[in-house]
């Protein structure tokens, strides 16, 4: 009943919501998603999601098996091609703190700021392109994945004078 519910709020069809659910087995806990933190010349590193065409910082679950900053590193290469170093954990957002942003499930979000080393931009099943922006100049973002007050509290951890 409680799966038609949703169904009937969410208006995706019921095999969509049935899937959703099914593989969650054992005690309930948050998942966890990394994602990269890169500035380069003042403008923060953003990648396309290939289906939607919405913006997000690069990242994505994090896998079991793998440590924080191996999952930031293997994510980041998924998404863009650039390997990068792991400089530390800037921020833990919890989206059931976003009452406006519904989702089946509680996250936590780990963003962690990131140095480019080497490698290049390569289009993958997830993302169809990069690229950095200005905060007043976002494109459409994935607020599901990252949003611009997300974007701002990050900024500001850097102090201003580097954005100005």
């Amino acid at each position: 009943m409680a799966l038609r519910l949703i169904q009937s709020l969410g208006g995706e069809p019921q095999e969509i919501i049935d899937d959703l659910f099914s593989h969650e087995t054992g005690y309930q806990t948050p998942k966890v998603d990394v994602r990269a933190w890169i500035i380069q010349d003042n403008k923060v590193l953003l990648v396309q999601d290939h289906k939607t065409h919405k913006w997000s910082l690069p990242g994505g679950y994090a896998d079991v098996g793998y440590s924080p900053k191996e999952n930031i590193r293997k994510e980041v290469y998924e998404e863009t091609g650039l390997h990068v170093d792991v400089q530390q954990l800037k921020a833990i957002f919890d989206t059931n703190l976003r009452k406006d942003i519904p989702q089946a499930f509680q996250y936590y979000k780990f963003v962690f700021a990131c140095e480019i080393l080497s490698g290049s931009f390569t289009e993958s099943l997830e993302t169809s392109q990069m690229d950095y922006f200005s905060l007043d100049n976002l494109p459409v973002l994935s607020k599901k994945r990252t949003t611009k007050e997300q974007l701002i509290q990050l900024r500001q951890q850097e102090g201003l004078s580097k954005f100005e």
